[in-house]
């Protein structure tokens, strides 16, 4: 019996296709919020001011309105894109159809990334909590899929 977690299996392929997508977002967000710190000169933390403080007169904060959307977004991505990659690796176990896996992947890869976009810009409202509402309902599509595989 071959493992459903082999890249030749097609649903796992574009589990761990769809994965790197959010996952390497997530990892570009801390990125982007280190960014907007340094530019904004808007450092949490005292020790950060000496290394890359432009002035020695800045004060530490975390009241930066650009900086504190990013890392919010940010944020937002670990509440999100942690419980998809774990419950989408339960729900490839189930072995799915490759159709209706690949179509919960993308919405859910297409939902964060349109998420961002609606958080960063901003757009008006209910733009962003569509975004959201929609990747939470693909991840929870799967937990309900593995609870009805289980039972």
């Amino acid at each position: 019996m071959a493992s459903p977690f082999s890249l030749d299996n097609p649903v796992f392929s574009k589990f761990a296709f769809y994965s790197t997508v959010v996952l390497s977002k997530t990892l570009c967000m801390g990125e982007l919020t280190a960014l907007y710190r340094t530019r904004r000169q808007a450092f949490a933390n005292e020790e950060d001011l000496t290394l890359y403080a432009r002035s020695r007169h800045t004060e530490a904060t975390t009241t930066d309105v650009s900086v504190e959307r990013v890392r919010r977004c940010h944020l937002n991505d670990l509440e999100n894109v942690l419980p998809f990659v774990l419950v989408g690796l339960m729900y490839v176990s189930t072995k799915p159809g490759a159709t209706e896996a690949s179509r919960v992947f993308q919405i859910f890869a297409a939902s964060r990334l349109l998420h961002t976009v609606a958080y960063l810009l901003p757009l008006p409202q209910p733009t962003r909590s569509v975004t959201y509402l929609t990747g939470y309902g693909a991840t929870f599509f799967m937990v309900y899929r593995i609870i009805k595989a289980i039972y």
